[in-house]
């Protein structure tokens, strides 16, 4: 690997792997509302938002931190009252009680508007208008959650990208392979790659914050009660489950708790960051390991999520869990022909999970996926994986990622639309 691809790699997972504070499709509206009246230059007095089905299912049932509110007008008004576009994932960090007041007087004034956007073929998608008087402005993110490709201020057009998911970043993302991956992993400078401890600092205290408290579901505390001992046992499995999960909780209840993203994604960020930092904990392994099998994770997320895209039909935590049980793999002593067992068995169960939007219930999806992580590293540790015989598994673990993402992106399509339509219309 030259220098220079080494580089193009960590700067992607630095690009990818970054602070997100609430579930981050609310989020991304909030942002694009912020951006849409800094440029308004004051408060509107009416907001339009046009939204791809994608975006709107996955901010219909979310808690918005710092509010106790869920749903996105909440979510909307704080974007224009207090958002700072700079925050960019963190746009509502400066949210007050006052604040959130105000958002409740602006939805019962009905001055949002909230539609589908018709007639697009890009999954997230974000048209923000804000009215003043006679003034209007208009910003708008797509194939990026902070990814703005158009800006205008009247009839002035102060950035126009076209509405390209490729444009995200200028630079060039370097073309992975499962190989490279782990190569990068466990062969870059380790002082070139230590920065990816901070999420084992972020989301780690962020599932100790949700353990003192009531979030959600409280799955990770009631994993934390009677039930690790009657059940599942005190053990280094039952302490990744009831981690991971309270994270999730806190997250999705809107806790005013920033984690580590991946990919657009703080649930994902928590499925990739948790079992692996659980488990060498509970193993007492070395800091240098932990940040090799950290890495491991996030960049395997990262490469799936390239061809999958940042929304889809397939559930997101189980998917980047599939970078943990590669993490853990690794850390178990598995080399490359392990880890990409780990890889099949992944695909070979948890394909097919939909995602029916954020909720508190994605903390049963997320533990879902690193259950299975722990179990699918297991059996590549006994050199055991489903054969390419069996279902959609290939003989290569790259055609394997490739089947597991074309059916998310592309095979999956109508079993969006059909959720969203349920969703949408339930009595």
């Amino acid at each position: 690997m030259t220098e220079l691809e080494r580089k193009q790699i960590i700067s992607l997972v630095k690009r990818e792997v970054i602070p997100a504070i609430g579930c981050t499709e609310p989020i991304a509206v909030a942002l694009a509302v912020a951006k849409a009246s800094e440029t308004l230059g004051k408060c509107p007095e009416k907001i339009d938002l046009f939204l791809s089905a994608n975006i709107l299912k996955n901010a219909m049932g979310v808690g918005i931190p710092g509010t106790g509110m869920i749903g996105l007008p909440i979510a909307v008004a704080l974007g224009a009252l207090v958002g700072k576009s700079v925050y960019q994932l963190e746009v509502l960090r400066d949210s007050t009680p006052e604040a959130v007041e105000q958002g409740r007087r602006m939805i019962e004034e009905k001055r949002i508007n909230i539609q589908l956007k018709n007639d697009i073929n890009e999954k997230l998608y974000i048209e923000a208008h804000c009215e003043a008087g006679t003034e209007k402005s208009v910003a708008v993110i797509a194939g990026g959650h902070t990814n703005f490709v158009y800006i205008s201020h009247g009839d002035e057009v102060l950035l126009n990208c076209g509405q390209d998911a490729s444009s995200e970043e200028a630079e060039v993302d370097p073309e992975l392979s499962m190989r490279k991956v782990y190569d990068f992993a466990l062969t870059a400078p380790i002082e070139e790659i230590e920065f990816i401890l901070e999420t084992a600092r972020v989301n780690k205290a962020a599932a100790e914050r949700s353990l003192k408290g009531e979030y959600g579901h409280a799955l990770g505390r009631t994993l934390r009660g009677k039930y690790e001992q009657e059940v599942m046992g005190n053990s280094v499995f039952s302490h990744i489950l009831s981690f991971t999960s309270a994270a999730c909780d806190a997250r999705m209840a809107g806790a005013m708790i920033p984690v580590m993203s991946n990919s657009g994604s703080g649930n994902q960020g928590i499925a990739a960051t948790l079992p692996v930092v659980v488990y060498a904990e509970d193993n007492n392994i070395s800091r240098e390991k932990l940040t090799r099998a950290l890495m491991l994770s996030h960049l395997t997320v990262i490469y799936i999520k390239q061809s999958l895209g940042r929304l889809s039909a397939l559930c997101g935590c189980v998917v980047a869990a599939t970078g943990s049980s590669c993490g853990i793999t690794y850390l178990m002593g598995g080399g490359y022909e392990q880890v990409s067992f780990a890889v099949k068995n992944m695909i070979a169960n948890l394909t097919g999970m939909i995602c029916d939007g954020a909720k508190p219930s994605c903390s049963l999806k997320l533990t879902s996926g690193v259950s299975t992580a722990v179990l699918s590293a297991i059996m590549a540790m006994e050199n055991k994986s489903v054969t390419s015989v069996e279902g959609i598994i290939d003989d290569d673990v790259d055609r394997c990622i490739r089947n597991l993402t074309l059916i998310g992106s592309e095979g999956m399509n109508e079993t969006d639309k059909l959720v969203l339509h349920i969703m949408t219309n339930k009595c």
